[in-house]
């Protein structure tokens, strides 16, 4: 009996930082009440926008360029991340 890997798939980098940045949003919205948004990637550019709790927290500041840039970073270090209204 022969073994078949399992279907492995071929995501662009624009599914994969989404994909991040959903995993990010989980977490900061159950511990957190905040939420983080992928606005749109523009070539290295990836726009995000901070919501719930985050849009009134006097620390939203280094949670997206602490936080979610150092992550995103980790994975696409050529990537800059930037915040929208």
């Amino acid at each position: 009996m022969q073994k078949t890997d399992p279907v492995e798939h071929d995501y662009s980098k624009e599914e994969k930082i989404a994909g991040l940045l959903d995993q990010i949003s989980a977490y900061i919205e159950h511990y957190h009440n905040g939420s983080v948004e992928l606005i749109g990637i523009e070539g290295n550019t990836v726009r995000v926008r901070l919501g719930g709790a985050c849009e009134s927290c006097p620390l939203s500041t280094a949670t997206l360029q602490g936080w979610v840039a150092g992550t995103v970073h980790q994975f696409f270090p050529e990537m800059v991340l930037e915040a929208v209204d």
